[in-house]
């Protein structure tokens, strides 16, 4: 595969972005020498529950906000490629940006319940995995029937950043200070946080159309 830039695809509600989000992307930018970081935010995904999710276009704004002069593309391109799940999405984005090599990040928490992904194994053989450590969920990721799996597969960030073929499965696992920050926390602290982040349709940062509320996309 013709070398390109290296792009990370970080999936959430963002129900909202915050500041740890930032955090663990830059970190994981430095880490595995990505080029830039696209945030998926997800229209819908079944395995959340839609009570207290914040419509698209408030998630789109509260990630803009949050990823701020950083190199980080905030986008809810499912809703436009028409994937329900993530395992389409990533093939059709690699469709679609045949010369970009991609990098999966996601938190300890999601590898725990990543096995309940439809087609889990075929989206580890579509790009490499990095996995970022979060507080209280590493024994369970470290015991999920994904890790059993992916356990052969692991490589170092710097193995990763080093070798000439872009292959998959790869599992690279990252580690750093925690962050105690998390969604949950911000919307029981302020349930109203949405509307902070009214306003007219968010501009979409890597398809640049308009993001409209009321149209489901991706689930896991």
């Amino acid at each position: 595969m013709k070398r390109g830039p290296i792009t990370g695809l970080l999936g959430g509600s963002f129900n909202p972005a915050h500041l740890g989000h930032r955090r663990i992307t830059l970190f994981a930018q430095a880490a595995l020498g990505l080029d830039e970081v696209w945030w998926l935010v997800s229209p819908g995904n079944p395995l959340k529950p839609k009570k207290g999710m914040a419509p698209l276009s408030a998630r789109v704004r509260s990630a803009k906000a949050a990823s701020r002069r950083a190199p980080i593309k905030v986008t809810a391109i499912e809703r436009e490629l028409g994937t329900r799940y993530t395992v389409d999405t990533l093939r059709a984005l690699k469709r679609r940006y045949p010369h970009r090599r991609f990098v999966w990040l996601m938190g300890s928490d999601n590898l725990a319940q990543f096995h309940r992904w439809r087609n889990w194994r075929q989206i580890a053989r579509e790009m490499p995995i990095a996995v970022i450590a979060r507080p209280g969920y590493d024994h369970a990721a470290v015991a999920s029937p994904a890790m059993a799996w992916l356990r052969d597969h692991r490589l170092s960030p710097a193995r990763l950043r080093n070798r000439g073929e872009w292959s998959a499965p790869a599992l690279i696992e990252l580690r750093f200070d925690p962050d105690p920050r998390s969604a949950t926390q911000i919307r029981r602290a302020d349930p109203d946080w949405a509307e902070d982040h009214a306003g007219p349709p968010p501009r979409d940062e890597v398809t640049h159309s308009l993001i409209h509320d009321g149209h489901t996309g991706a689930d896991a």
